[in-house]
């Protein structure tokens, strides 16, 4: 099969792929109730030092987040969003990664914002006892080196990595930060972390922890009532499960990859924005139902006793008078 070919007679079967996935996300990815702090299988050598910060933040680097921005282009007009791999992270998204790990009780997860750390990683992947030693240091050798040779502070690429309990944000997008928190959430409850890591890094199988951590930022968001941030997740988060689903259906084209993804990511916009707009329509009628409800409130006499003392009060001035 040729490679100008293989796109073409992979159509039927990945559309059919694409629309029952997307179908079943557009039923509600969203669940609920939303458990906070699952029971979590942690090391106790991956323990924070008073000294050292959970969040830390790169230092400004103009030439090399030039570079890293312009890198990021692709993937900006993808899901169309000039946040993605822009290698500037905001205060608010800072605050959003780090509420969600407090409220979910992730304290040992460490959370990396356009920083470029290969010595920090290969350290925290020795300490992380949570994983089994034989897969550290075999497939979490092979994520640590590649880390440190195609550094992410240029090619971009937000990620979590189970073998090191590392959150690596290059893209100043809130729900981009909620979605690899929703990974470090899924791996942090996994007795076989490194059996779950290598298992769902093959094509097609990696569909489902994808799945699982945008479940989790949309419920998260939905059971913080946070509904713009919902409605903005819904716009990236779908389109980028679009593109998962195509890099899945193709993970030997690697010259048609690009071509797919982006045939891929137009229902996954579509089917967003629908998402996102019924979010923002119910969020308007909650508004409207409570200000009703507070107004009727309003309108409504203090007490039965003070009602029934101004309809007296009334009577009497009736009868008093000529």
């Amino acid at each position: 099969m040729s490679l100008p070919d293989a796109p073409l007679k992979l159509r039927p079967r990945f559309w059919g792929l694409l629309a029952s996935l997307l179908l079943t996300c557009a039923t509600g990815c969203a669940t609920t109730p939303y458990v906070y702090q699952p029971p979590l299988i942690t090391s106790p050598e991956l323990d924070f030092s008073e000294e050292e910060p959970q969040i830390v933040r790169g230092k400004p680097r103009p030439v090399i987040d030039g570079i890293g921005w312009v890198v990021g282009i692709p993937g900006k007009v993808l899901l169309w969003d000039r946040r993605i791999d822009n290698h500037k992270i905001s205060p608010e998204t800072e605050a959003a990664i780090a509420d969600y790990l407090e409220k979910n009780g992730l304290d040992q997860v460490k959370v990396r914002l356009n920083e470029y750390d290969p010595l920090g990683e290969w350290k925290r992947l020795r300490r992380n006892k949570a994983v089994g030693w034989g897969w550290r240091y075999t497939a979490g050798t092979l994520t640590a080196l590649s880390y440190t040779l195609l550094p992410g502070r240029i090619i971009g690429g937000d990620n979590y990595n189970p073998f090191t309990n590392t959150i690596s944000l290059y893209s100043d997008h809130p729900a981009v930060a909620l979605h690899e928190g929703g990974h470090s959430k899924d791996f942090g409850a996994r007795k076989w972390k490194g059996t779950y890591a290598v298992v769902t890094a093959i094509p097609g199988v990696s569909l489902w922890p994808e799945a699982i951590a945008t479940s989790d930022a949309l419920s998260y968001l939905e059971a913080e009532q946070n509904y713009s941030g919902e409605a903005d997740a819904y716009e990236v988060l779908y389109p980028a499960y679009a593109t998962y689903i195509a890099g899945a259906a193709t993970p030997f084209m690697p010259y048609s990859d690009l071509i797919i993804k982006a045939g891929a990511v137009i229902p996954g916009h579509l089917v967003g924005r629908w998402k996102a707009r019924e979010v923002q329509q119910e969020a308007l009628a909650r508004k409207q139902s409570t200000s009703e409800i507070q107004q009727v409130h309003w309108e409504e006499p203090a007490s039965p006793a003070a009602a029934e003392g101004s309809s007296d009060q009334g009577e009497i001035q009736q009868v008093g008078g000529p």
